[in-house]
């Protein structure tokens, strides 16, 4: 098979090595990683299973490459290239291009015994920041506006720059929370809010993932078991988690991606909130956060094991609030086992 790749993530996969100017490309039993000289010796020590080679304009290596191996058709994904860049190379070449969208993550949705460990250490990372975070709010955390507390979530969830983060954290109170990918405000928070953080952290370049959405009280925790003082949020919590726990424990290997969907979504909108269910039940997680298996309404993808997805049901009312619980969960014997990290 002939294919070439532009995404840092797929680069990695294939060599054990990436960098933010770099290309890689397969023609049948050879590989190649092309990069330029500020690189040259994280390459050399790194790169695993390909030639390593050194070139300012990486296109014109490609090109001679293609020309080399005499190749008529080569395999590449559009979501991954620049038209620049790929008319950079196909103007010079007379070779047939072939796109496949979601070459790589098609490649990577089921994870090795490797790739399960690393992915369950990172969420045991992450189930530590959420601790961590939830002394750090009780303690410093009240009276502090949401630019603060996202600040603060940075700080901890990266260890102070020991990993990087999977990405910018969401830190929502109240009504904000109704956003699913709030921005920070200047609101401020008191007893008795509602306090939702979605989180994760990097562990060896795969990521981590988990909401929760909390009652902030002197005993702030960031677990499922949540009181509410009011009447209406009480029952959309219990809802959302209903939904979480369901998906979880009747998810199947077998089914569609949007089978398990409906194992949220239907018991959302038994209890009246459907329409403030705005999302889809999960994505899968790996070296990108989003990849897939994709847990939509629309998608016919079959769940196996070794598949890695999250399950987050949420409800979303405008001016009022917003709720999420999430969790990866990984398919083992059939069954979605939850990579908790407690």
């Amino acid at each position: 098979m002939n294919y070439m790749l532009k995404d840092e993530n797929a680069i990695y996969y294939e060599c054990g090595y990436s960098c933010d100017n770099a290309l890689y490309i397969r023609l049948e039993s050879y590989a190649y990683f092309i990069t330029d000289s500020r690189y040259t010796i994280d390459a050399d020590k790194n790169v695993i299973g390909a030639e390593v080679r050194i070139n300012g304009d990486l296109y014109v290596e490609v090109v001679k490459l293609l020309k080399k191996h005499k190749v008529k058709k080569i395999i590449f994904d559009p979501k991954e290239w620049t038209v620049a860049g790929f008319e950079r190379v196909r103007e010079n070449s007379k070779v047939k291009f072939k796109p496949e969208l979601d070459f790589s993550h098609k490649k990577r949705i089921i994870k090795n015994d490797e790739e399960l460990k690393i992915l369950a250490k990172a969420v045991k990372l992450g189930a530590k920041a959420f601790k961590q975070l939830s002394k750090e709010f009780i303690k410093n955390g009240f009276g502090k506006d949401e630019y603060t507390l996202t600040h603060m979530a940075k700080g901890i969830f990266g260890d102070f720059g020991k990993y990087e983060l999977s990405f910018d954290p969401i830190v929502a109170i109240n009504k904000n929370a109704a956003r699913p990918h709030a921005m920070p405000t200047p609101t401020v928070l008191k007893k008795d809010d509602l306090l939702l953080v979605d989180a994760g952290l990097k562990y060896k370049r795969y990521c981590s993932d988990r909401t929760r959405t909390v009652h902030a009280d002197k005993g702030l925790v960031f677990e499922t078991k949540q009181n509410f003082k009011g009447k209406k949020i009480q029952k959309a919590y219990d809802t959302v988690l209903k939904a979480h726990d369901n998906a979880i424990v009747k998810a199947r290997s077998g089914m569609k991606a949007k089978k398990v969907d409906a194992l949220t979504r239907d018991i959302v909108e038994k209890a009246g909130f459907g329409k403030y269910y705005v999302h889809s039940t999960g994505h899968g997680v790996g070296l990108d956060i989003h990849e897939m298996p994709y847990i939509s309404t629309k998608s016919d993808t079959i769940i196996e094991d070794g598949m890695v997805y999250t399950i987050e049901p949420g409800i979303y009312i405008p001016d009022e609030f917003g709720i999420r619980i999430e969790d990866m969960v990984t398919m083992v014997d059939g069954k979605a086992k939850v990579m908790s990290g407690n």
